[in-house]
């Protein structure tokens, strides 16, 4: 259900959005990596600052992806829906995760990628805070 919002000649296109979303469903490290950019940028959906807690570089952002498929039996992202303004894609995705001791965690969350060249160079995460 991704739809192009410009006519702007783009290197981002739904399938490359489905294919990243494919690799991040297969909670493999080596499958997400290749989509981002060296100098890439994360910003988490929580923190303590204004934007979350920041995560700067391939380095880092290979180690807290591969935090979270480690800490987890399986998470997944069914997309909602996806839209491509020029080099920026917003993705709507309902997150279901089971964590290793069995508790199942279900929200909305949205991302924000920013594409050079084809590859991520932001990616900004906001996401519903589910309380009791």
């Amino acid at each position: 259900m991704t739809e192009t919002l410009t006519e702007t000649p783009t290197t981002v296109t739904p399938e490359l959005l489905d294919a990243i979303g494919d690799a991040f469903n297969s909670n493999d490290i080596n499958a997400v990596m290749p989509y981002f950019a060296q100098d890439a940028v994360f910003d988490h959906g929580a923190g303590p600052d204004a934007h979350g807690v920041r995560f700067e570089g391939y380095a880092a952002l290979e180690k807290v992806f591969g935090t979270l498929f480690q800490s987890v039996e399986n998470v997944h992202w069914k997309t909602l829906d996806a839209r491509i303004a020029g080099n920026k894609a917003y993705c709507e995705y309902l997150r279901t995760a089971r964590l290793k001791d069995g508790t199942v965690q279900e929200y909305q969350s949205v991302d924000i990628f920013t594409f050079e060249d084809g590859l991520i160079v932001y990616k900004d995460t906001y996401s519903k805070n589910r309380s009791s």
